[in-house]
Order: structure tokens, then sequence, then C-alpha cells
């Protein structure tokens, strides 16, 4: 695919230019140097009248315009490179990965996360949302996000969601004193938005490292957003219930059964999906009694 960009600043570095141009689209150059397509083009003086008497001209050379005056690509260093720089995401996530393997309980994870600030979502929250529950119970509950209610307690899932969560975990004799709940991000996004790919990547090494720690018998997805995070799937939550998958990390010394269900958000917009979550959620007690 080709592209017409408008030029970039002068002021960038090789490096820098190479990788304007690649988050521009850029995939193949067809020319010595970029072209400005939005730069009023100047007009072109009159030319002189042909002489078709005399010796003859080549009326393509008359016609062609003047060589563009736009400034050439600098040529590469050796030291340019198509990966990102240090810093920025992949710097806060590889600070998030080394401080979260360095806690050795779930609350030396709480307090790594305090300290921690390289995700965005701190800023403008209220307070960390981080767990609830029993750190030693057999199953653990994922969802996607804090909102406005757990933004103001600090506990996931208090909110009409968390109440609707609290009847499906009595419906087969569980409650908050035999399970734990987290979510992929501890804080809560603006508005209530989806968390954006990069806020979820730099709060994962904390959520792995949770789940290593409390090495559950059973891992649940609520929601699309943590299917993807954790199950490594793209399909939709509807594609996905009622089936159990492997989810393993080099922290863990076995793979734990994990499986996706209805987040209770949708279920309150979509009551006619309860049927159907029921039977998950006695799947899940089964996988609960099996030895």
């Amino acid at each position: 695919m080709v592209y017409s960009v408008m030029a970039p600043p002068h002021s960038m570095s090789a490096q820098e230019l190479l990788r304007w141009y690649i988050d521009a689209g850029v995939d193949e150059t067809i020319a010595d140097g970029p072209v400005n397509r939005f730069q009023e083009k100047p007009k072109a003086a009159n030319p002189a009248p042909l002489d078709l008497g005399g010796k003859k001209k080549d009326l393509a050379d008359a016609a062609a315009p003047p060589p563009s005056s736009s400034p050439s690509l600098p040529e590469a260093s050796p030291e340019m490179s198509l990966l990102p720089p240090q810093g920025g995401a992949n710097g806060e996530v590889t600070a998030a990965v080394h401080l979260a393997q360095s806690a050795e309980s779930v609350d030396e994870l709480r307090r790594a996360l305090e300290t921690f600030d390289g995700c965005g979502l701190k800023k403008t929250a209220t307070k960390l949302v981080f767990t609830d529950g029993n750190p030693e119970a057999p199953i653990l509950f994922v969802g996607e996000g804090p909102g406005a209610e757990e933004d103001r307690q600090g506990l996931p899932f208090v909110g009409p969601s968390g109440k609707l969560l609290d009847k499906m975990l009595a419906s087969i004799g569980l409650d908050r004193t035999g399970v734990l709940i987290s979510n992929t991000v501890f804080w809560r996004p603006p508005g209530n938005r989806t968390p954006t790919p990069q806020e979820t990547a730099v709060c994962m090494p904390f959520l792995e490292r949770l789940i290593e720690l409390v090495d559950p018998k059973i891992l649940v997805a609520l929601g699309g957003p943590a299917a993807k995070s954790l199950l490594a799937e793209t399909t939709s939550v509807g594609r996905l219930r009622g089936k159990w998958f492997s989810y393993s990390t080099p922290g863990l010394a076995r793979p734990i059964d994990a499986t996706a269900l209805y987040h209770p958000a949708y279920l309150l917009r979509s009551p006619g999906q309860k049927r159907v979550t029921w039977m998950d959620w006695l799947g899940i007690k089964s996988k609960l009694q099996a030895p």
C-alpha cells in the first residue's frame, strides 16, 4: 500500500523520522524524498512559446514540472531500529513485571501496586481497587475494571453488578469468604470506559502474579475484556461460555482450569441470558466438587 503523507518536522532524528512514517502507515517509498500534498503548489511561470517552425522541441520536456524542492530523507544510521525506543509503555510494563515478581504474598503485591505509578488510570481514580474475598479460596473471578461505587469503596464488584454476582455465588453455595475477586485493571477508567490495551498491559503483570500467588483451582473471566486478556481468545463470550480452557504461566506449578461467563453488568441489561448463565454456574460447581 502506498500513502502520500505530509512531511514531518525537520528536527526529528533518523530513528524518530522512520517511526513517524511507520505510524503514518507508510510501507513503501516511490520517490527520493517526501512530497507535501497539502502544500500549495507555486504558480508556474509563463512558458516560452514553442518554436514549431524551427528546431523541434520535445513537448514532454516542455510540459515537465520543475524538480521538487522537498527535503530528502536523512541517511539511515547504523543504530536505526524498528524496535520502539526505551521507556514509554514498554518501560512501564517492564517496571511492572519487576515490581510484581518481587512480591511474595498478596499483601506485598497490594503494597507494590500502591507505589506503582506506571498506569495513567491512577491519576484520575480515587482509590486502588485490587481484591476482595479470600486469597486462599479455590476460585478466582476476574472482571474488567472498577466502576464508580468500586472507586469509592476501594473494593471490586460492590455496585449493582456486584450485588448480582453475590446472588449468583449464593446459588451454588458460595459467598465472598470462599472466593477471591479482582479485575484486569485496578483503577477506575474515567466514565467507566473500556480500558485501553496499554492500561491493561501495564496491569497484567500484577494480575498474573496474583494468580500465581493464589494458585486457584478455577479461574473465571467475567466478560469479554477479561476473557480476551486471560484466555487469549478474541471470540465473544457467547462462544466461549460453557467451555473450559487451560491457563498457565511460568510461575504456576500446574495449569489452571479456566472459563468465561457473561459479565453481571451484561446480564442486568440482557436478563434473557441468565438461563444459560445458570447452566455455566452449575458447571463451575461441578468442577469445584471434582477431586
